[in-house]
């Protein structure tokens, strides 16, 4: 495996430094003799070069975009799932003001600096993030490239060139997922979907030109490409998403890529010696009837032990395996917990009600075509997502952006339930933590709403925990099994024990709220079941945007304390529930609460129990401002190349005056 140590030097540096030799000037009065001109002309390109850098960053306002006429359903032709947000129809286009629209951009969620995006990878102490963008407008095309940013940490990110783009006939319509493997020898092997010119999915490979490279800026295609293409019984538009390759017993490398039959989705297995030539195995990997055509298959280990995570080649005594898709027919992204076979290259679930697609979601709101990487510098799995808008193709148009990354997320089996896994933010969004404040143990009252003291609360990261009155719980005898977070009316649905929880991105007046919620209902026998939920049906006066009711039941052991984690990132809303059993991220759009009248706010809209809430919330500080230093050796490198112009025209300036 490669060395975790970066090099000391970097010779990658897209502009060169300036000559140490010498500065080119004749010795004695040769300086008094400069051309006024060039010292004029230094000046103004240095100011032109403020201006754009400026601009670049958001200083200076750009002219909006004109608006287009969305595709009404835009990527399922060219063979891949629906990529764009489709109002209810009828509803009424929103003035969006430039404020709004300049309020929506994520401060701390990854998101490329303008248009649309969708292999993560560490390699020699860098963090690097592969992902699918349309350089060309912010909506999704048929010309998709792979966008390539490196970090540190995997908060501060570094823009870099285009890893690859689509110029050769196996990948022209668009170059899909892939993954990356770390091969033993040090070598990184990308396999990808390209979309070829008549539109058949095929895997080709790429790797890096020099792998001396810490932030592998240039890759190199495979002359024989593709590797793979659909083979018999596989429609040529449903054969897409290679997986990251594990190590099997004999020393083969075993990779599965998603596709479908009629309408049952399928994980077919292929072995490799050199990943030029493949062995395509007899049967599947798994295959769920109804599911539908499964795009972005992930599978990997767990540790039953351990709380720590595995490498994609881990098996043994100790180990479960986690098979998930993204379903193209809800995008929705499932997965299941079950048991790898090696030899006959099968897995089965533990529990076949809970099986990919039927059972068990990653997150139950606006999180799709996720993918996880084993991080060897910290021993964990982390898990990426891609994080669509929810308002109309137009709006996107007009602020020139669409789509984030998630927060990365850490995956760990959970010991206590034994049937599902941990999702919980990455430590190192912690950084990014100030001025905390603690509210303990404050009494909510049935159907009252609580202000907690935060200003500006549009960059938060919040942990509360819930008590339920234990009087009240044992007094009430309500019988309310088929409660659902998404058809049962949401916060102002009111229960004797639900719903209670946090007002998110809500103004002073509540005409705009997100509620973040716990809701308990107790069976005839006295079993208490907790659902977790987000209402975004009053998160925004504006019709044209999602105004969906997210949410799902979450697991909860006897005596455990209700507790929930809610990362509030302007339009990006992510929530935690249970250390993570249950998760749900949201995409709202508000045009009140913004800015300095973004509010927050506990509420209890049970009808017959008192609860008792302890919160902790954080101010986030930017991303891009947070104090931590940023590497030197990559400020020329991750698209901030204006700067180093612009230090050797002000350098040349001095020396000319």
């Amino acid at each position: 495996m490669p060395s975790d140590e970066p090099p000391t030097t970097n010779p990658y540096a897209y502009i060169p430094l300036p000559d140490e030799s010498g500065s080119g000037v004749p010795p004695g009065n040769g300086r008094r003799r400069i051309n006024l001109t060039i010292l004029i002309s230094s000046i103004l390109l240095a100011v032109g070069l403020v201006v754009t850098l400026m601009a670049g960053i958001g200083l200076v306002p750009s002219p909006a975009p004109a608006k287009v006429s969305p595709a009404s359903i835009r990527g399922v032709e060219e063979g891949v799932s629906e990529k764009s947000f489709r109002p209810l129809l009828g509803a009424p286009a929103f003035s969006w003001s430039s404020s709004n629209l300049d309020w929506e951009r994520s401060s701390f969620h990854f998101q490329p600096r303008k248009n649309w995006m969708n292999g993560p990878l560490f390699y020699k102490g860098w963090y690097h993030l592969f992902y699918q963008y349309n350089p060309e407008g912010a909506t999704w095309g048929n010309k998709i490239v792979w966008g390539h940013a490196a970090s540190r940490d995997m908060i501060h990110w570094h823009h870099l060139p285009n890893a690859m783009v689509a110029d050769h006939w196996y990948d022209v319509n668009g170059v899909w997922t892939g993954s990356a493997t770390i091969l033993p020898d040090g070598q990184v092997v990308m396999l990808y979907t390209g979309s070829t010119n008549e539109s058949v999915q095929v895997q080709n490979l790429a790797y890096p030109a020099d792998l001396a490279d810490p932030l592998l800026v240039e890759w190199v295609k495979y002359p024989g490409n593709p590797v793979l293409v659909p083979p018999p019984g596989i429609h040529f538009k449903d054969f897409r998403d290679p997986t990251t390759a594990w190590l099997t017993s004999e020393d083969t490398w075993r990779i599965t890529i998603g596709s479908k039959v009629n309408k049952t989705g399928i994980a077919l297995v292929y072995d490799t010696k050199d990943f030029k030539t493949f062995e395509l195995l007899d049967g599947v990997l798994h295959a769920v009837p109804g599911t539908g055509m499964w795009e972005c298959v992930d599978f990997y280990p767990v540790s039953q032990k351990d709380k720590v995570g595995l490498d994609t080649s881990a098996s043994g005594p100790g180990v479960k395996h986690v098979m998930k898709a993204s379903l193209d027919d809800d995008r929705n992204d499932y997965y299941a917990l079950g048991t790898y076979d090696e030899g006959k290259g099968t897995w089965v679930p533990d529990e076949p009600k809970d099986d990919v697609g039927i059972g068990k979601r990653y997150d139950y709101g606006i999180y799709y075509a996720s993918k996880t990487f084993y991080d060897q510098n910290k021993k964990r799995r982390v898990l990426w997502s891609w994080i669509k808008e929810t308002d109309s193709e137009n709006t996107d148009v007009m602020k020139g952006w669409a789509s984030v990354q998630g927060i990365p997320r850490t995956i760990l089996f959970d010991k206590k339930t034994g049937s599902n896994i941990l999702q919980w933010p990455v430590e190192e969004i912690e950084w990014l933590r100030s001025n905390s404040k603690e509210f303990h143990e404050v009494e909510v009252a049935p159907g009252s709403i609580v202000p907690i003291d935060v200003d500006r609360a549009t960059q938060l990261d919040i942990t509360a925990e819930f008590e339920l009155d234990k009087h009240d719980l044992e007094r009430l005898n309500e019988s309310n099994t088929v409660y659902n977070c998404g058809s049962n009316g949401g916060a102002s649905h009111r229960g004797a024990m639900g719903p209670f929880g946090l007002l998110v991105l809500s103004d002073e007046n509540f005409i705009e709220q997100t509620p973040v919620y716990f809701y308990v209902s107790k069976d005839s026998e006295g079993n208490l079941t907790t659902f977790f939920c987000i209402d975004q049906s009053r998160s925004s006066e504006a019709t044209d945007v999602d105004k969906s009711i997210y949410g799902s039941t979450v697991p909860v052991l006897k005596d455990e304390t209700l507790t929930m984690r809610i990362l509030v990132d302007h339009s990006i809303v992510e929530s935690f529930a249970q250390g993570g059993r249950t998760c749900i991220t949201s995409r709202v759009y508000p045009t009140k609460a913004i800015y300095s009248n973004a509010r927050l706010f506990l509420f209890n809209n049970a009808t017959d129990t008192r609860v008792k809430a302890s919160l902790k919330v954080w101010k986030m500080n930017d991303a891009h401002t947070a104090s931590r230093a940023t590497d030197p050796r990559i400020l020329i490198k991750g698209g901030i190349k204006y700067y180093a112009l612009l230090i050797v025209l002000v350098f040349t300036t001095i020396v000319l005056l």
